[in-house]
């Protein structure tokens, strides 16, 4: 991903009123590995029920989506998921269901898309770490037992 300043990110906004996303709170861009984000994604710390993604288009242009993290039902039990974006199996614990309001008219009338997503959005760390020996082949899903490497 490329370097962006903040204009840039609050211009790219598509499902954010402009007051919405001059209110946004930006991370410190200075200090993001950008060749390493796939997509920026951050949560507001004034407002915690807020969160942010932006990721690049096929043009290169930047895109940015206001969500929010969907209520979890009370008493339901904690079940481990797998966030749609890097589909990392080690991390199931901290992902979560965020839901974003639909541009246009349709948004207007209330209309929403959802996906699960790493709480923090770490996808785009979990997507370059080094795979486990259950992701490179050499355990047995069945027995879990893993096969040690030839010295």
């Amino acid at each position: 991903m490329r370097a962006l300043t903040e204009p840039e990110i609050r211009s790219a906004f598509v499902n954010a009123s402009r007051r919405e996303a001059a209110q946004a709170a930006m991370p410190d861009l200075d200090v993001i590995d950008w060749p390493a984000q796939d997509v920026l994604g951050w949560r507001d710390p004034k407002r915690p029920l807020l969160a942010y993604v932006v990721l690049e288009d096929d043009e290169g242009s930047p895109r940015a989506v206001m969500l929010r993290p969907a209520a979890e039902a009370a008493g339901a039990p904690r079940r481990r998921k797998v966030c749609s974006w890097c589909q990392d199996i080690t991390e199931t614990t901290d992902v979560s269901m965020y839901v974003a309001r639909r541009a246009g008219p349709a948004g207007r009338a209330g209309s929403k898309a959802g996906t699960l997503i790493c709480t923090d959005f770490t996808c785009s760390r979990n997507v370059r770490r080094a795979p486990t020996p259950m992701e490179v082949g050499t355990c047995s899903p069945v027995t879990r037992r893993c096969d040690r490497a030839p010295r």
